[in-house]
């Protein structure tokens, strides 16, 4: 673990201050119960057979999924140099988010107990808003699976966590990501600078759901 955990955690933090674009502060009562349904969180739904918590004793599994390059280079929040050592850096991290009731990282499993992908939450309490990382591994992408796991997720964000908003980033070539999010009616909301953890930076494009969209298009009225 990083000698400072909490300094981790707000270095991690910072990759995504300039997120979400809507910021509507909520009352406290409702702020403490979104970061109570945070480090309660045990498991997210996904498409995958299984979840659970990332823990550090996962760094070598993790690092051995991650690093296939289809899989971590589009993704600016995952640690450079990538190594087990950085990666059990970026869990401990998250455990501390977790504590504070700000981030949630899980491993999601398929039928044979490998790592099929993961989920790296970001939550604003203040703001009941929050962001949905991750990736899945390329022998399940295809088949709606991708489209039919993001919408589950979406919907434990909503209805477990608590939030009102969700906000997602993609570099302007993710056309997959693009066409996933356009697809669940997420609004585009134009395009920041995604700072990645080594201080380097990419242009990426911005979109925003609310509760009330989310629920209005799944009843679809």
């Amino acid at each position: 673990m990083p000698s400072n955990p909490s300094k981790g955690w707000m270095n991690i933090m910072t990759n995504r201050s300039n997120i979400p674009i809507t910021r509507r502060r909520v009352a406290s009562e409702k702020a403490d119960a979104i970061r109570a349904a945070v480090s309660g969180a045990t498991a997210i739904t996904t498409e995958n057979a299984s979840s659970r918590v990332a823990t550090v004793e996962d760094a070598a599994a993790f690092h051995e999924f991650l690093s296939d390059p289809q899989i971590h280079a589009p993704i600016y929040t995952l640690p450079r140099p990538l190594t087990v050592e950085t990666v059990r850096d970026f869990i401990a991290d998250h455990q501390g988010q977790r504590e504070h009731g700000t981030g949630l990282l899980f491993l999601n499993f398929d039928e044979q107990g490998a790592i099929g992908g993961y989920s790296d939450i970001a939550v604003w309490p203040e703001w009941a808003a929050g962001e949905l990382g991750g990736a899945v591994h390329p022998d399940r992408q295809g088949k709606r699976r991708g489209v039919e796991g993001a919408r589950l997720s979406f919907d434990w964000m909503f209805q477990f966590l608590g939030l009102d908003l969700i906000c997602e980033t993609a570099s302007l070539d993710n056309h997959r990501t693009a066409h996933l999010l356009d697809g669940l009616g997420f609004r585009r909301m134009g395009e920041i600078i995604s700072q990645r953890a080594d201080g380097t930076t990419r242009p990426s494009l911005v979109w925003e759901v609310s509760r009330a969209e989310w629920e209005r298009d799944a009843d679809g009225s």
